[in-house]
């Protein structure tokens, strides 16, 4: 019986599991290998790409030296933050406030919130660029900032939505016997116990706002001031010509911010999703 479960185990669960670890992992693999290859051997077409036999950093020099790469970054890490933390701020205490605070049209004003977040980005773009065109925002970073939580408020509210409802209303209430005020009640208790919920919200938006590329291509036209995604589609890919070993370097850079927020933060991210997902 033991044998029995360990090979269905084997058979159903980690073989399965191997080729969704081959399949998910060979883009990055193949990147990898291929930032570090250098230049001849990369368009070498007698060699197998998965030949390593040396390894060249000339790419990342390259990249680093001929572009505004490390401005790239520091635009995406700014933009990132700033946007997360005001739209991951702004969530909680509308989320709080939905799942709290009983006022006429409560519940429409949660479902309008809930549409806002399905209109996609394609079609925000254009009258954010007219509101910022007037307001002389275009090619600054603030445009960004702002136009980023127009998706990611109403997403960090639902989502707040949902993890508040799953905590007692039992301890603010008895907090605000105590003489606490309902805001010291939301930041003294129902705010620290939401914190698997902040943390996969905040994962969420910055995971946005990093890979984030129609609002940048649409706002941002200086290159000090690009974000990654838009500098490496705007100076690694020109017309027909693709300059595959920086492209591959720039792109292994770029998703190593993400690879360890979720390699340290996936605990977290995995309960937030799970705890705000069901309702006791």
């Amino acid at each position: 019986m033991r044998q029995r479960r360990f090979l269905h185990r084997i058979f159903f669960l980690y073989i399965p599991l191997f080729f969704f670890m081959g399949f998910a992992l060979f883009p990055y693999l193949w990147l990898t290998i291929s930032s570090f290859t250098s230049e001849e051997k990369l368009y070498d077409t007698d060699q197998s790409p998965w030949s390593f036999h040396s390894f060249s950093l000339e790419h990342y020099v390259d990249l680093l030296e001929d572009t505004e790469f490390l401005s790239w970054v520091w635009n995406s890490l700014f933009v990132g933050l700033a946007s997360t933390i005001f739209s991951v701020f702004i969530g909680a205490l509308a989320g709080y406030a939905l799942a709290r605070l009983r006022f006429r049209g409560s519940s429409y004003l949660g479902m309008g919130i809930i549409v806002t977040y399905l209109v996609p980005v394609s079609v925000l773009f254009l009258p954010l660029a007219y509101v910022f065109y007037n307001w002389g925002l275009v090619d600054t970073r603030l445009a960004l900032i702002l136009a980023y939580p127009t998706h990611l408020i109403p997403f960090c509210t639902w989502f707040m939505l949902g993890y508040f409802k799953n905590i007692p209303a039992d301890l603010e209430e008895s907090a605000m016997i105590d003489g606490c005020t309902r805001i010291q009640a939301f930041y003294k208790i129902a705010l620290p116990l939401s914190l698997p919920g902040v943390l996969a919200a905040s994962i969420f938006a910055f995971t946005f706002s990093w890979n984030e590329f129609l609002y940048a291509l649409t706002f941002i036209s200086t290159d000090e001031l690009k974000t990654i995604p838009q500098g490496v589609h705007g100076q690694l890919v020109l017309g027909d010509a693709y300059y595959w070993g920086k492209l591959m370097a720039a792109t292994f850079l770029g998703s190593l911010p993400i690879a360890i927020i979720y390699s340290f933060l996936s605990e977290f991210f995995v309960k937030g999703l799970t705890e705000g997902a069901l309702k006791q």
